[in-house]
This record gives structure tokens, C-alpha cells and sequence, in this order.
């Protein structure tokens, strides 16, 4: 069989009269939106609107939850019990999966957004406090997570199915973690240069890391930041180049 991954997008992060982000310019390349819950980002209005586009596009619809953080969209750590993240989790997945039912469809997956989502990658108390959300909600939802990190080995101890993220656009460190956004390099804008580095991800299971190194990585899905300038041609270009290397693109729930 040949290789295939699912293609992400974090989206549906404008929120009143801000306007973030080229969904609909975006949504025809991927198999999965990652849909702002309304803490980091997002509206009732938007996470509507973005249910709709997704399920109109047959992209899988999932929930992204973050800190209550708008003035810093997400991407600042906070302090927290694990018993308050994981309400604060609960009742994001739980408000996306009305607009879902609302629509006439379902939630696939749940990703944690920002300083959540890295800090879940390092932390095991939190990252069971999220699976524990995730599987008292939906245990058949997918819970995505940094490849290698203690997020998956959480969810598969809680009984979900989870799906291994690596990420085209972002900087990595020699330890497989994420290159913090304040560094320099730390987000790739170049299309064609996130295209081959996705591609060698999937078929050679590797990223090469900010010192030069080549880290050994193991993927089902890939992110494309929909917040980045530029991420309608990225998302274009990736799904160009992952077709011409023989890599089937299909949602993580359309390849079990």
C-alpha cells in the first residue's frame, strides 16, 4: 500500500470583527480542520461558519482547544490544575460538537492549540488531564499530538486512538521538540521548502533540526498554521508535491 497522511489546518481563529486566517482559500487542500473553540480564538458566529465550510468540503471537523487567551491567542502558558484543564477541554470539545450536531455531522478529532498543546507534550499530568476529557466526551474521537511526545502515550492510556503530528511549517529542536516561536526560523514560509520538508517526513521519516541534525520522525498528520501568511499556497503546493511523491492524502479516520 503506499504511504499516505492526513493534511491538518488549525482554523476558524477570527474572532468578531478580526479576521485571521484564508479558510476557504485553504479548505480545499486538507483532509482536517482543527476548528478554534472561541478561548483562543473563534466566535459562536465563526465555529459555526467553520463547521459549515468543513462539512460542505468533506474535511474532518475537529475540535481545537486552547487557554482562555485572546489577547495572546493561545500562545502563552498558564498555570492551571490538571481538574481545570480538563473542564476547560471538556467544554470546548463540547461547544464545537454542537455546532457539529447542528450541522448534521460529527466530531473526528480533538488537537490542542498553542502553549496547551506544548506544554501537554512535556507534561504527563497534563496531557492525561486532556485524554481524560477526550474520552469521557467521545472515547472514539482522536486525540492528535506532537510525534514522540508523552501526549500520545496519555491517549492511548486512556483508550483513544491518536495520531502522531508533525509539523511542515515550523522549526524543530534536536529533541524533537517545536522551535519556540521567538527564535529565529522558528516558521517556515517558503512553499516549496514546506513541501519538501514534509515529504521527507513521510517518506523518509525524518525533519532536520535547527543544528543541522536529522531527527527521526514518525507521522500521520501535518500541519499547515492557518494563521500563516501564505498558508492557501503552502497548503496548494504541499498537496502538489505529496501527490508527485506518491503519498495518498485522506482525513486520519478514513485510514484505519
Amino acid at each position: 500500500m503506499p504511504p499516505s497522511v492526513d493534511l491538518n489546518c488549525d482554523m476558524g481563529e477570527s474572532f468578531g470583527a478580526w479576521r485571521l486566517g484564508a479558510d476557504a482559500a485553504i479548505m480545499p487542500s486538507i483532509t482536517s480542520a482543527n476548528i478554534a473553540c472561541g478561548f483562543h480564538a473563534g466566535d459562536p458566529g465563526v465555529m459555526r461558519a467553520t463547521v459549515r465550510l468543513a462539512s460542505d468540503a468533506g474535511v474532518a471537523i475537529g475540535a481545537h482547544p486552547g487557554f482562555s487567551d485572546l489577547a495572546g491567542f493561545g500562545r502563552r502558558e498558564m498555570e492551571m490544575s490538571a481538574r481545570d484543564i480538563e473542564d476547560m477541554v471538556l467544554y470546548q470539545v463540547a461547544a464545537l460538537a454542537g455546532f457539529a450536531r447542528a450541522a448534521g455531522t460529527t466530531l473526528a478529532h480533538v488537537k490542542p492549540h498553542g502553549a496547551l498543546y506544548n506544554m501537554a507534550a512535556r507534561d504527563r499530568h497534563l496531557s492525561d488531564a486532556i485524554a481524560r476529557a477526550v474520552a469521557s466526551f467521545d472515547p472514539a474521537l482522536v486525540l492528535f499530538g506532537l510525534a514522540g511526545s508523552v501526549m500520545l502515550e496519555a491517549g492511548r492510556d486512556a483508550g483513544l486512538r491518536v495520531a502522531a503530528e508533525g509539523f511542515a511549517d515550523r522549526g524543530y529542536e534536536p529533541d524533537g521538540s517545536l522551535t519556540p516561536r521567538s527564535a529565529p526560523h522558528a516558521v517556515l514560509h517558503d512553499p516549496l521548502a514546506v513541501a519538501g520538508r514534509a515529504v521527507r517526513m513521510i517518506r523518509d521519516g525524518i525533519v532536520t533540526a535547527s543544528d543541522g541534525r536529522d531527527v527521526p520522525l514518525q507521522i500521520d498528520t501535518i500541519c499547515v498554521h492557518g494563521d500563516t501568511p501564505g498558508a492557501d499556497v503552502s497548503a496548494r503546493e504541499l498537496r502538489r508535491a505529496l501527490a508527485e511523491a506518491g503519498i495518498a492524502v485522506r482525513a486520519v479516520g478514513d485510514r484505519a
